[in-house]
């Protein structure tokens, strides 16, 4: 029997949409699941009380969606970063992080939070890669404890460096650091467009270091929507298939051209075509 994979998509593409009109738009579309950045909820996502947590999962729930995870988990509320020097400032972001991991745990089971945010992890404040990098360590090891008690899952993405990040560039690097920190909560993800920095094959990487990867976020190497571009989905798929790969292929684009609808719809289509060339 063919493999079978679960879709979602990221709901910043869905703009300014009141949530429950997101979440139907979805599910329209064909995708029966939702990612979503917390930004989009509220300027500190963390402090949603419970009340309102309750009605964006039933809100989701009830279009018949399951809840994938949160990203682009520091874009907001403004001034965090997790490696800076600054102690106070570095604590005060991890306990946000923190914090966000409740939200995941309340907006569904099994969700993912996966860290990206390369503005707020890079080096900064006269520390070096090195220092950044033992910080981000440091940090993903401290709250480690929270998210495997929440049931939640924390995932380090490898960024290139001309996102103008300048620690875990690669899958390699990424990996290195998740053996160190040694949780089964902190573990990878897998995104198309975050390969610039390395040499080989994404289906070679996938292949490479499958047994840490849990999320899969698809975009083409500019940011536009799968199909759009060149990049060879069908190969990374195979691998995917392959290994029994049972995480989330989740749509994450950066150019919101020519709307979500449009987008959302094009994208599954697109890979579900590719997805039965390998059957």
């Amino acid at each position: 029997m063919p493999h079978r994979f679960r879709h979602s998509v990221c709901n910043e593409l869905y703009g300014d949409r009141p949530f429950a009109e997101t979440c139907r738009a979805i599910h329209a579309a064909g995708y029966t699941g939702i990612e979503i950045a917390p930004f989009t909820l509220a300027e500190d996502a963390a402090a949603i009380p419970a009340g309102r947590r309750r009605e964006l999962r039933s809100a989701l729930e009830s279009e018949g969606l399951t809840f994938a995870g949160l990203h682009w988990l520091l874009a907001a509320p403004k001034g965090l970063h997790v490696t800076t020097p600054d102690r106070a400032l570095r604590e005060r972001s991890w306990d946000y992080v923190r914090r966000l991991i409740g939200l995941c745990a309340d907006l569904g089971p099994g969700g993912v939070m996966v860290f990206g945010s390369p503005r707020q992890r890079t080096s900064t404040g006269g520390a070096g890669p090195q220092e950044a990098a033992r910080n981000l360590r440091e940090g993903l090891a401290c709250v480690a404890p929270h998210a495997a008690a929440q049931g939640v899952v924390l995932l380090l993405e490898a960024l290139p460096a001309n996102q103008g990040n300048d620690i875990v560039n690669t899958l390699e690097q990424a990996a290195e650091t998740v053996r160190q920190i040694g949780s089964p909560a902190v573990r990878m993800i897998f995104d198309t467009h975050n390969t610039a920095d390395e040499t080989a094959p994404s289906a070679e990487l996938l292949d490479r270091h499958f047994e840490l990867i849990r999320h899969v976020h698809l975009n083409e190497m500019d940011g536009r929507r799968p199909g759009t571009g060149s990049y060879d989905f069908r190969s990374a798929l195979e691998v995917l298939a392959r290994r029994g790969y049972s995480g989330w292929l989740s749509l994450e684009v950066f150019d919101f051209h020519p709307g979500a609808d449009t987008i959302a719809r094009e994208s599954l289509a697109y890979m579900e075509g590719q997805i039965a060339s390998i059957s």
